[in-house]
């Protein structure tokens, strides 16, 4: 799946207009999910705005009681009838947990994308051995794996994999929830270019030819910022400092 460099997302967005102003701004990828509870102020953004519906790739994720497979069409439904579409382009196990049953749920979602609600599978939160067991009960390629990846939380061998099965990683939190600021490689790496550790955080994911990242902002000036970040090249070296940092910090743990 040919995904943007930069989508927004929208973990904690609560105000229509964020959405309506970042695809105003040039987004074209739109990352949600039902834990966050905001899939309506979602989809009212997307309604208010003047990008052509066709033009956004819009995601969704399935939460964990919605991952039996007796309750994954209606869970499906449920957040369409939210985001106010017939369809959604990217829809992910959020999580496997809670109803997830590899064989049963995966091919309940055969028959959603069977269905034309979906265009694509996908899952999140999954390791390499987790999503192997996914694609082997799923008839469907699953062409993403979002994950938490920052400077601070590298998962290389996920990285290594992904490149392996031919999918895409989503890189949620970029930003490390703003610890990139006070990292001093990502500093450095920042004066170097004259720019802010937020957009050599998003370069840095950006490096990497598999993964494409989402950040969450709500100004303008930030939505602006963090897309223009995609412009951003980074000499190998400065890679090579971020990815010698000797540090781990995950966000979001199981």
């Amino acid at each position: 799946m040919d995904l943007p460099p930069v989508g927004l997302g929208t973990m904690g967005v609560d105000d229509p207009h964020v959405v309506e102003t970042a695809l105003d701004v040039g987004y074209r990828h739109l990352d949600t999910a039902q834990i966050y509870e905001n899939e309506r102020v979602v989809g009212e953004g997307l309604a208010s705005s003047d990008v052509a519906r066709d033009e956004v790739t819009l995601a969704t994720k399935l939460w964990i009681d919605n991952l039996a497979p007796e309750a994954v069409e209606s869970g499906t439904q449920a957040s369409l009838d939210r985001l106010g579409v017939e369809a959604v382009e990217l829809l992910y196990v959020h999580r496997p947990r809670g109803g997830y049953d590899p064989a049963g749920t995966m091919r309940a979602l055969d028959t959603v994308r069977e269905q034309d609600l979906t265009t694509h599978l996908a899952v999140s939160n999954f390791t390499p051995a987790q999503y192997e067991t996914a694609q082997a009960h799923c008839e469907t390629p699953i062409v993403a794996n979002q994950v938490e990846f920052h400077p601070l939380f590298q998962q290389q061998d996920l990285l290594d994999h992904a490149r392996e099965h031919d999918y895409t990683i989503v890189a949620y939190s970029p930003l490390a929830g703003g610890e990139v600021f006070d990292i001093p490689e990502v500093q450095s790496v920042a004066e170097k270019h004259d720019t802010s550790p937020a957009a050599v955080a998003i370069a840095w994911a950006l490096s990497y030819d598999n993964v494409v990242t989402i950040p969450k902002a709500s100004s303008r000036a930030h939505l602006a910022a963090n897309l223009a970040a995609a412009d951003l090249s980074l000499d190998p070296e400065d890679v090579r400092l971020i990815e010698g940092i000797d540090r781990e910090v995950e966000l979001f743990p199981e």
